[in-house]
């Protein structure tokens, strides 16, 4: 492969521990070095994988840097991935591309202007889970497919997360969270989505963060945290999705398609494993054989994917998949907020198959 990719990371918050450790062990990542703009949790990520923690000012000069990985909160997605490229450096955003669409394209437009390069999470997209259901549904497994499901229940982010203020801010929610995850894995299973409808619902105004030094504190919620919408493939399939923070729990399947001559049992797409599952229309559950994807594969392997990609514009992990699901999520909010069917503007081309390697 070369010699490793040279990152510094921005952001150094809670899913900066699954990175670091995946670039820990990936001879293909080389970590220059952690910033955050609490310079305390930038040093315990230094600490904690042997690194070497910079204030941003400093990151930003480094000329040892190719890529830089923002970890950040959504809302300052946007203005790390610009400091980014105004530095010279490509750029990795951890999902939700940016907060906005507006936001998203004028990253895009500098990194063009810039002839420098813009990926996004979530990578758990090319896991063996999610490459196995789709390399089983082109070989036609299920027969063509007609609809689908994807449920993502929770009782909210403030029972464990210690700091879950920008869940329930613009740009967060369960569609925001967690719809990146489910959205990004029925595009590659099912091809760009035309047009959606949907219905949205803010039950509290505020949460109480249940655990940590701020347990006991309100958090107000100012997006809506019971989101179902139902999106149009142009490929003609038929997507229901349900995101929620107001449901304890939900025993349905993380996703399942449903084609002519069967269903199928798609693993939870916030992992990068798991087992596929297909039923013919007379038969039993089979569960298919591991045959597309990263085995092991962790989070920051889409950084590499799109780094070494030939055209790293439609590498597999980038911008342009996850402008059209941030297109998605925010016309899913204005289908709810407008009450009537919203068309996409945006498009993308799916990604090609990860081979089965390793």
């Amino acid at each position: 492969m070369g010699d490793p990719l040279r990152i510094g990371v921005v952001g150094c918050g809670v899913i900066s521990s699954a990175y670091l450790e995946t670039a820990g062990r990936v001879p293909d990542l080389e970590v220059v070095a952690v910033a955050d703009a609490d310079p305390t949790r930038a040093r315990h990520a230094a600490d904690t994988h042997a690194l070497r923690a910079v204030s941003l000012d400093e990151l930003w000069a480094d000329d040892e840097i190719e890529w830089v990985l923002d970890l950040t909160t959504p809302g300052a997605h946007a203005e790390v991935a610009l400091t980014a490229l105004e530095s010279g450096f490509s750029v990795y955003n951890e999902k939700p591309l940016c907060a906005t669409t507006a936001d998203a394209r004028q990253v895009l437009d500098a990194a063009a202007d810039a002839g420098l390069a813009v990926g996004s999470a979530p990578d758990t997209v090319l896991g063996t889970g999610i490459q196995t259901a789709r390399a089983a549904l082109e070989a036609g497994a299920i027969g063509r497919p007609v609809a689908a499901t994807a449920t993502m229940a929770c009782a909210g982010h403030e029972l464990w997360h210690p700091h879950p203020d920008f869940y329930y801010a613009p740009g967060g929610g369960p569609l925001f969270d967690m719809g990146p995850y489910y959205l990004t894995a029925l595009v590659h299973l099912l091809g760009p989505v035309e047009s959606v409808q949907a219905v949205a619902r803010r039950p509290r105004d505020v949460r109480t963060i249940a655990s940590g030094p701020r347990a006991g504190t309100e958090v107000p919620v100012e997006v809506a945290t019971h989101v179902t919408a139902l999106v149009e493939h142009a490929s003609g399939t038929v997507s229901t999705l349900v995101m929620s923070f107001d449901a304890p729990s939900s025993r349905a399947m993380p996703i399942e398609v449903h084609g002519e001559e069967g269903s199928m049992v798609v693993p939870d797409p916030n992992t990068f494993d798991g087992a596929v599952e297909v039923r013919a229309t007379e038969g039993d559950w089979t569960t298919v054989p591991v045959r597309a994807g990263y085995p092991g594969a962790a989070r920051g392997f889409g950084l590499v994917d799109v780094a070494r990609s030939g055209d790293r514009r439609t590498g597999r992990a980038s911008a342009e998949v996850a402008l059209h699901v941030l297109d998605v999520m925010e016309c899913v909010v204005a289908a709810a907020e407008e009450r009537r069917r919203v068309d996409v503007a945006s498009t993308c081309l799916v990604p090609p198959l990860v081979p089965l390697t390793g």
